[in-house]
Formats: C-alpha cells, sequence, structure tokens
C-alpha cells in the first residue's frame, strides 16, 4: 500500500473521526476525585466501543483495586512481525472557571480550523490517532497491536504501575507508541526525544512555638512567611538559573525558541524579564527548573496581627534528562537545610519522584517515525523536548525495558491544554492519524 492510499484513505476516514472526538469531548470524563467519576466510566465505555468499530474482537474495561477504567484492545501479530502498543487517556483536567473559556469547555466547537473543548487535545485526540490510524488501515494492519486508554493520567496515573503488572503479558509490546506529546509548530511536526522528570517536596519553616503578638516582640523576631520567602529566594540566582549544587544539566537542544513567540504563547506580561541564561529550549527541557507551587501561610480575609510561628511552601523541581530523582532530592533537601534564614527550623517533606526520559534518537523505530512523520506532513520532524514530566513513560521503561518507546504529538504550541480554551488543529489531527497509519505500516516491514 502506497502513501498515497493512506492519504487517500485518511482524507475520506477523517469526518467521522471528527465526530468522534466531538462524542468524546460532550463526555466530562474529569478523574479528580471531587468529580462525578460516573462520567469517567462513560469515557471508557464510549472508547471501548470506537476500539470494537475498527474490527478489534479483544476489547475490555478493565482496572485494578483503587484505579480509574482503562480500555484494552489487543489483536495478536501475523507470524514473525512485532506487537505495536499504542498509548493515550481518555480522562481529562478540570475544566476552571466557565468564564475563562470563550465557548463551554463540554461542548466541541470549531473556530477558524481548530476544535475548541476540553479534552480536545489531551488526550482525546491521543485517542482518535490511534483510533483512526486502525481504521485507515483496516485488514492491511501487518502488526499486532495493542490499544491502552489509561483513564487516571491527569491524576498522576496512581495505579498505572499495578496495573501493568497486573496485565504484563497483555501489555507486552516490541513498540510503544504514546500519543501524549505535542508536535513543533503547525505546520512542522515533532518527535519527543526527551522528558524532564519530577521531584517535589514541601518545606516548612518554623520560629516560635506559638503566634505571638507583633507589635509586642515584632522586630527581633521576623515571621515563619518572611523566612521562607528568603529561604524559597536562594534556589534561584541573580540570573534565575536554579542555584541548588549537584543538579544534572543535560546537552542543548539543536533548535531554539523565539523569544516573542515564547513570551506570547505563555502568555508573559510586558516588562517580565526572562528568568536563567542559555537557549529558552534548554531552559525548558535540558535543565532544572523549580517552582512554589502551593503556600500555607495565614489568609489575608482571616489575617490578625500576630507573628506567624509556621508557614508551608510546596515545591516542584523539573530535573534534567539524566538526572536521578533519588540524587536530585538529596541535593534540594541539602540546599533548603543549609540555607536556613536566621536559624529557622527547617522541615523538609519528600514528595513526588518521576524519572526523565532520554529518547535513542536513531533506532530503528526512531528512523521508521521520522520517515512517517516526514510523509504525513512534507518535512523533515523536530526532535523536542517537554519541560513537564510523563512519569509512566519510566513505568513502562521498568516493565518493559526492551521495548522501544516513541512519543508523539497531537497538540500543537496553541492548543493550551490544562487550560481555558483548550483545542486541536484538525488538519494537523489529520496528518497525526496519517502518520501514525504509516508507521504502522512501515514497522510491519
Amino acid at each position: 500500500m502506497t502513501t498515497d492510499d493512506l492519504r487517500a484513505r485518511t482524507s475520506e476516514a477523517f469526518p467521522t473521526l471528527r465526530s468522534d472526538l466531538e462524542a468524546l469531548v460532550r463526555i466530562p470524563s474529569v478523574s479528580n476525585p471531587e468529580f462525578d467519576q460516573t462520567h469517567v466510566d462513560a469515557s471508557a465505555t464510549a472508547v471501548a466501543d470506537l476500539l470494537r468499530g475498527t474490527g478489534i474482537d479483544d476489547v475490555r474495561v478493565l482496572r485494578v483495586p483503587g484505579g480509574r477504567p482503562a480500555v484494552v484492545a489487543r489483536r495478536p501479530a501475523p507470524q514473525g512481525a512485532p506487537t505495536v502498543l499504542l498509548y493515550a487517556h481518555h480522562d481529562v483536567q478540570p475544566p476552571g472557571d466557565d468564564a475563562d473559556w470563550d465557548t463551554p469547555p463540554f461542548v466541541p466547537t470549531e473556530r477558524d480550523g481548530r476544535l475548541y473543548g476540553r479534552g480536545a487535545a489531551d488526550d482525546k485526540a491521543g485517542v482518535i490517532a490511534h483510533v483512526g490510524a486502525l481504521r485507515v488501515l483496516g485488514e492491511d494492519l501487518g502488526v499486532g497491536v495493542t490499544v491502552f486508554v489509561e483513564g487516571e493520567e491527569e491524576i498522576g496515573s496512581p495505579t498505572f504501575l499495578d496495573f501493568l503488572q497486573a496485565h504484563r503479558d497483555e501489555l507486552a509490546a516490541d513498540v510503544i507508541v504514546v500519543a501524549d506529546s505535542s508536535n513543533w509548530a503547525v505546520g512542522t511536526p515533532g518527535l519527543t526525544t526527551s522528558l524532564r522528570g519530577l521531584v517535589d517536596c514541601e518545606v516548612e519553616v518554623a520560629v516560635t512555638s506559638h503566634a505571638i503578638h507583633s507589635g509586642m516582640f515584632g522586630g527581633p523576631v521576623l515571621d515563619a512567611p518572611t523566612l521562607l520567602a528568603r529561604l524559597v529566594a536562594t534556589l534561584h540566582d541573580e540570573h534565575g538559573d536554579v542555584a541548588v549544587a549537584g543538579l544534572v544539566h543535560a546537552p542543548d537542544p539543536v533548535v531554539d525558541y523565539d523569544e516573542a513567540a515564547f513570551r506570547a504563547d505563555a502568555g508573559v506580561l510586558d516588562g517580565v524579564r526572562l528568568a536563567g541564561t542559555g537557549p529558552l529550549t534548554a531552559r525548558m527541557w535540558t535543565r532544572p527548573a523549580i517552582g512554589v507551587i502551593g503556600f500555607d501561610a495565614p489568609r489575608v480575609a482571616s489575617a490578625s496581627n500576630t507573628i506567624t510561628p509556621r508557614a508551608t511552601a510546596k515545591l516542584s523541581m523539573r530535573i534534567a534528562p539524566g538526572q536521578d530523582p533519588v540524587a536530585a532530592m538529596a541535593a534540594l533537601r541539602a540546599h533548603l537545610e543549609g540555607n536556613a534564614p536566621f536559624g529557622a527550623q527547617v522541615t523538609v517533606r519528600d514528595g513526588e519522584k518521576g524519572k526523565p526520559f532520554q529518547a535513542p534518537q536513531d533506532s530503528p523505530a526512531m528512523q521508521a517515525a521520522r520517515w512517517a512523520f516526514e510523509a504525513a506532513w512534507g518535512t523533515e520532524p523536530v526532535d523536542i523536548g517537554i519541560g513537564g514530566s510523563i512519569p509512566f513513560i519510566a513505568d513502562l521503561l521498568d516493565v518493559f525495558p526492551s521495548a522501544a518507546i516513541l512519543v508523539t504529538g497531537v497538540e500543537d504550541p496553541d492548543s493550551r491544554a490544562h487550560g481555558a480554551n483548550e483545542s486541536v488543529h484538525l488538519s494537523e489531527l489529520e496528518k497525526v492519524v496519517l502518520a501514525e497509519a504509516l508507521l504502522l505500516a512501515r514497522l510491519a516491514d
């Protein structure tokens, strides 16, 4: 089957695939436990029905104790052919404030060639990429396929490893395709070759055994929020680079991000200087980054004239490819405990740890992916990193160490995944479907 044949089939199939995506977006499958979980069940059922419609007979909705519903569909490999695991997730982030959306978050709406709605990009478009590729290939599918559509990625995949271990034999594959990343730009595909890992912790600063009158004792004693702020300020140098000793830096990427485009995409306010030195892509992909993502201190509305005895911040640190998360946590702890301002008591409580990922850039599977992406877009794919973390990639590698992992993209820089007005570019999604069909066909060879 030629590339032109698959292109024509994809074009013919895409209107129905778009309708299928719209139907998935209408299901508010927020996996956060504060939301109605019957919608997550409904989403799993809808995904299972779509996969049965591709001609796969073995389709099941499965879960492990405490987990959300996942869909597993299997079609055995022909004699001598590889098996490919296709991963996506059907759960979504909470929509946030409806007022921030131009259209209702669970009403799919097209504007200027983009389909808007929560999950339209992350990651129900990934589900459609897999469904579409299987439909396009039909009986010409020359590889074994296992489709694994998770239902709890947006809450950190808490039972992912348990699920892998419980269904290890069913999920085993030679190549794993993860459709949950981004492309470089509209019109330019990307292959994600690196992911930063994640370490987070809570750091508490304590100065007195109880709250004391700020008028009677203020001056000699600084309050805990002030000292916590001073401690947090030591995490970066005067340029905004991370100042924690002992952290790994990976090599700089070969591509860079235009600063004006970055400022626009990130919504950086006028006059705000960007932090750090070196290429923007290095600062985002291959170097550590630390941020305060939570702060416990008295609320302004309930504040009293007292010196606050304790304050806590939650720190999130992204770590570079090649960094061991345990060593990174140890380095962060040593820095925080070694920089206690004014002798304040500093307590560090470890949190989540996720390994970074670095893909071989010229493996046979990667060569097949490069060919498929170039054929689909008409331009060479860009090797990109992702500043965020996908911790389950490390779990996949731990359970299936011999599998080749390809992290592919359904999003683009305008997709606003997790934010208001999330969207997917429809013509790009069509190319994603074609590229995956081409990839499966090439892997069969």
